[in-house]
C-alpha cells in the first residue's frame, strides 16, 4: 500500500510541476530563416509567458505570438514599433518616429519600402532577416493580445545555448 501511495504522490507532484511550468513558460521551435543571424532554423527557445502581464513589450524585444492570419501558428519576431509610432522603411533604413534605428543584429538592410502608423493595442514586428521574413511589412500590425511572451533562452542545440539578445531601440518621439 505504501508503494502505491508513493506512486500517487509522485504522479501528483509531476502534474503540479508540469502545469506550473507551462503556466509561466512556453517552448517553441524556430521555423525558417526569418530571425537569422539572431536565431536559426530548428533552434528550441524558452518563452517567458509572464513577461508582459504587467507591461508592454519594448522596441527591440524578441517576442513569440500567434500569427494574425492563422492563430494556430506561432511566430517569433522583433518588436520595432509600439502603439502610436510612425514606421518608415526606405533606402535600406528603418525609421521610427523619423529617427533611424541602429540595427547591428540584422542580416541585411531591407530591400522594400513602406510607411505605417501603429494603432492603439497593436505592434509592428520585423524578422532580423529583413528580406526573408513574413512580418508586419507584409501582413500588417500585430494585435497586442496575440503576444504569447518574450523569447528569453535558446536551449537547443547545445552549441547555441544562451540568452537571446534584446536590444534597446528607444527613439525619442518628436
Amino acid at each position: 500500500m505504501n508503494f502505491l501511495m508513493d506512486i500517487l504522490e509522485t504522479l501528483i507532484l509531476a502534474v503540479v510541476l508540469f502545469v506550473g511550468i507551462n503556466a509561466v513558460s512556453a517552448r517553441i521551435r524556430v521555423d525558417g530563416a526569418s530571425m537569422e543571424p539572431t536565431m536559426h532554423h530548428n533552434e528550441l527557445v524558452v518563452v517567458n509567458r509572464l513577461g508582459y502581464r504587467f507591461g508592454l513589450p519594448e522596441r527591440g524585444d524578441v517576442i513569440v505570438f500567434h500569427f494574425p492570419r492563422d492563430p494556430e501558428q506561432e511566430y517569433i519576431k522583433r518588436v520595432i514599433g509600439l502603439p502610436g509610432d510612425r514606421i518608415a522603411i526606405a533606402n535600406g533604413v528603418v525609421m521610427v518616429n523619423e529617427h533611424p534605428l541602429d540595427e547591428p543584429y540584422i542580416s541585411a538592410p531591407p530591400r522594400y519600402t513602406g510607411d505605417w502608423t501603429v494603432p492603439a493595442d497593436y505592434l509592428f514586428v520585423l524578422g532580423d532577416n529583413r528580406n526573408l521574413s513574413s512580418d508586419s511589412h507584409e501582413w500588417g500590425m500585430l494585435p497586442l493580445d496575440y503576444v504569447i511572451g518574450k523569447a528569453i533562452f535558446i536551449y537547443w542545440p547545445l552549441s547555441e545555448m544562451g540568452t537571446i539578445a534584446h536590444v534597446s531601440l528607444a527613439t525619442p518621439i518628436p
